[in-house]
């Protein structure tokens, strides 16, 4: 049994960058898709699949590295809020992940949303993950 889902995907996709794999799998979840989806929409992965077996599912990932250095898409992926220690932010709290460079992933009220989107809409929430 897993405690922490979200930690573990991000794990997941972190080994899989350090072993230089193209593909990697991970049991869906609705935040997942969501994590997953935002980290598209910024560049940080190359695509993604949702597969559903009428069970849980999975997300398959294609990784993103540069194409003459092999340099993976972002340098890190860290869990913030936890289980046993949540971290809330309100709207003035938000954190500037390298001031701008990098994002926040989110879970507010108007859904999973990055730091500057939180700002635009004038929301806090949980802050899930740092990328950059």
């Amino acid at each position: 049994m897993i405690t922490d889902p979200i930690a573990d995907y991000l794990t997941r996709i972190r080994n899989a960058v350090m072993a230089k794999h193209r593909v990697v799998e991970v049991p869906a979840s609705n935040l997942k898709k969501d994590i997953t989806k935002i980290l598209f929409d910024k560049g940080y992965i190359l695509s993604y699949k949702f597969e559903d077996d009428n069970k849980q599912g999975t997300i398959k990932i294609a990784l993103k590295y540069h194409p003459e250095t092999k340099a993976p898409a972002f340098r890190s992926i860290k869990r913030v809020s936890t289980p046993g220690l949540r971290k809330y932010v309100s709207t003035d709290e938000i954190p500037r992940v390298l001031n701008g460079l990098g994002i926040a992933i989110l879970s507010t009220s108007k859904g999973v949303i990055t730091d500057k989107e939180a700002r635009r809409l004038n929301v806090g929430g949980e802050v899930i993950c740092y990328v950059h």
